[in-house]
């Protein structure tokens, strides 16, 4: 199954009901513990006064830290959260046992060539007959195929990068029913986006439906700290704080008038924890004309 054959797409989902089992597949922490759901949000590489950064560095959420924390690991390590929750994969691989995956990628890894046709959709699925988990995220080129073994690829250095894991037990694999929608009008909420925004490829926040979709244009870390949408290559968007429904949605397509007729994913769910981190990352957005 290809990228190509992903639809445009909304996952609504309620987290932290399933439950995991510490012998069976599920997204991991960095301590390998299995968890019901993590996300992390990889800080892109800046030069500044503060230090040199790796653009290795990511900060965490799971179904038990309830806000953001900065990462031990750095994202090229077999101990990242990335790296624990892939270790199953190569694992399963290796071992030739009893398990399915699916991964797609517009940016397939190690390949120089990029085709704008094709679905703009980057995850991966790994289950076997009790349970499983669905990663879905921003970075390109990632991860390595099975028989390569885990690794982080030097192209979702530069930018911030996104995602989010879900553990799912098998029977409800079925019940993630993908469907085409607008979001914000789906949702019922205003939204505030963020997407990369890169120079003549981005499309003004716009008041001109029910409701409405802001552009964030910086995104703080903690304190002082923070970095422009420029250098974001995360997919996100969160509820304005004044709306009723509060979602956060994570996944990997941009808001550009280029991608308008390429095929994304997005997890959204109303998980209370998730929505505060993702407000507190807020600096500032863009009001519309």
């Amino acid at each position: 199954m290809t990228a190509s054959l992903l639809r445009t797409a909304l996952a609504l989902l309620s987290l932290g009901l399933c439950g995991v089992l510490e012998a069976t597949i599920s997204c991991r922490n960095e301590e390998g513990d299995a968890v019901d759901w993590f996300t992390f949000y990889k800080l892109p590489k800046r030069q500044d006064q503060e230090s040199r950064k790796t653009g290795l560095e990511y900060l965490y959420l799971d179904s038990t830290t309830r806000s953001w924390r900065r990462s031990k690991q750095l994202m090229n390590t077999t101990k990242s959260a990335l790296g624990r929750t892939l270790e199953q994969l190569y694992k399963a691989y290796a071992s030739k046992n009893n398990t399915a995956y699916l991964m797609y990628n517009d940016g397939v890894p190690k390949s120089v060539n990029y085709s704008r046709k094709y679905g703009h959709t980057k995850g991966l699925l790994l289950w076997n007959k009790v349970q499983g988990f669905w990663l879905i995220h921003s970075i390109p080129q990632f991860p390595p195929i099975p028989e390569e073994g885990y690794g982080y690829p030097p192209s979702g250095r530069r930018n911030g990068q996104i995602g989010i894991c879900i553990t799912f037990k098998y029977n409800q694999y079925e019940a993630i029913d993908i469907f085409v929608a607008w979001m914000a009008q789906h949702l019922k909420t205003h939204l505030l986006t963020e997407t990369w925004q890169r120079k003549r490829q981005q499309l003004p926040s716009n008041c001109s439906l029910p409701y409405h979709v802001y552009n964030i244009k910086a995104i703080k870390i903690s304190g002082h700290s923070y970095f422009s949408s420029h250098q974001d290559h995360a997919k996100w968007c969160v509820s304005q704080k004044r709306t009723k429904n509060r979602w956060t949605c994570i996944g990997d397509l941009n808001r550009s008038p280029y991608q308008a007729l390429r095929s994304g994913g997005f997890i959204c769910t109303q998980n209370q924890h998730i929505y505060q981190a993702f407000q507190g990352l807020v600096l500032y957005y863009e009001n519309c004309n």
